[in-house]
């Protein structure tokens, strides 16, 4: 009633109020839901609420999934999605990183999946070397097995004494946050693009169990897989892999859960393309420097005009600084426009980036400002959501 109510309201979309409430009448509410159910936890910094979706498909091969794949991935979202499906035999949770520990305590993951760490929201989230302690900590409580993705260096350091771990690698571009060990603080050294070793302590890159390719999966017994997704970019086809090892230690065969990760085309409005006039404008949500870094990477493949939003709400991260860690040079010699609440602050980065662009405050008339044809749309969080909302109206 009350998530309805919420709708109505138009104070939201009622995923996360009714969990709120359940949990100030019984605090134990998100353990009581889990009880009895084959549960997996999805975290990092990016790409979990597409890999929740993803792994959820996958799992729906055994039997009925419970899931949050919307993104309310704290508690209050997690008990109100659990409350829907109170029958499902198993739970794939989205899990922010701050309150996985507090998740995985209640809960008793069965599967916890761990995607990648990096800044993120400095002033709302914290320092990325905190969060890999926490994780740490809380997964040394995880009878469970973890999945982990063996690229990035925060999520080794994190999962690396967890008693049963199966490694992922994921080609992860995105090394900026890590230069130096999370354990001791000596610098890392690389050796090609596949292997990396601190100089000092005897954390290095483990041997994976899953492999991404270009375009397949390696699974554990050497097959390979075609992917052949419908969502775009390396980045996607490292979420799938991560999210169907996590599928296979419930289960679900590797070629049964690609099977299902092909279907998803969007999640939450992302990656889709809406039709404005003339223009075809596809909506890529990015929040912090990795996840701008990936995205720029797949709108490179094309000349496509670009609309770039920026806000600095509170879920966005009032801090701007992490603008200057994004690789905007990238953009250099196509449309540009700077858009959204603050796209005077991202207008100054672009000139410093030597991007050419101009000044449109409304992402919905930057779009109609641009020649027709095709258009990428970049926004970070509360600019990509005002702006899924406003185009479906």
């Amino acid at each position: 009633m009350s998530s309805k109510l919420s709708q109505k309201m138009g104070l939201g979309a009622g995923g996360m109020i009714g969990g709120r409430i359940a949990l100030r009448l019984d605090p134990q509410a998100l353990a009581h839901l889990t009880t009895g159910r084959r549960v997996a936890l999805v975290t990092g910094t990016n790409g979990k609420t597409t890999s929740t979706m993803m792994l959820s498909r996958a799992v729906s091969y055994l039997g009925e999934v419970a899931t949050n794949h919307g993104g309310a991935n704290m508690p209050d979202g997690h008990v109100t999605a659990l409350s829907k499906q109170q029958d499902a035999p198993y739970a794939v949770l989205e899990v922010d990183e701050g309150y996985f520990p507090e998740v995985a305590k209640a809960a008793s993951p069965e599967v916890a999946v761990l995607l990648n760490l990096s800044r993120d929201q400095l002033d709302r989230v914290g320092e990325v070397r905190t969060i890999e302690k926490s994780l740490r900590t809380a997964l040394a409580g995880v009878t469970g097995v973890v999945v982990a993705n063996c690229d990035d260096i925060m999520v080794t350091s994190a999962a690396r004494d967890c008693r049963n771990v199966v490694w992922v690698a994921t080609g992860t571009g995105w090394h900026n946050d890590a230069a130096s060990c999370p354990r001791c603080g000596d610098p890392i050294r690389w050796s090609g693009a596949d292997h990396w070793a601190c100089t000092n302590c005897d954390l290095a890159r483990p041997r994976p169990h899953w492999v991404t390719g270009d375009g397949y999966l390696v699974a554990p017994d050497g097959s390979k897989v075609a992917l052949s997704l419908r969502l775009p970019g390396k980045f996607n086809q490292a979420n799938a892999v991560m999210a169907a090892a996590a599928a296979h230690v419930l289960g679900v065969p590797a070629v049964e859960a690609v099977e299902r990760l092909r279907a998803v085309s969007n999640v939450a409005g992302r990656y889709r393309t809406i039709q404005r006039g003339g223009h075809r404008a596809r909506l890529l949500l990015s929040k912090n420097p990795a996840g701008w870094s990936e995205t720029l990477t797949v709108v490179r493949e094309s000349d496509h005009p670009a609309v770039l939003a920026i806000n600095a709400h509170e879920a966005d991260g009032r801090d701007l600084s992490w603008l200057w860690d994004v690789p905007f040079e990238r953009l250099r010699g196509r449309q540009v426009i700077a858009s959204g609440e603050r796209a005077t602050d991202l207008a100054v980065r672009l000139t410093y980036a030597e991007v050419e662009h101009t000044i449109v405050p409304d992402p919905l008339k930057a779009i109609d400002a641009m020649p027709d044809g095709p258009v990428e749309v970049i926004a970070n969080y509360t600019a990509f959501r005002d702006l899924n909302a406003r185009s479906a109206e």
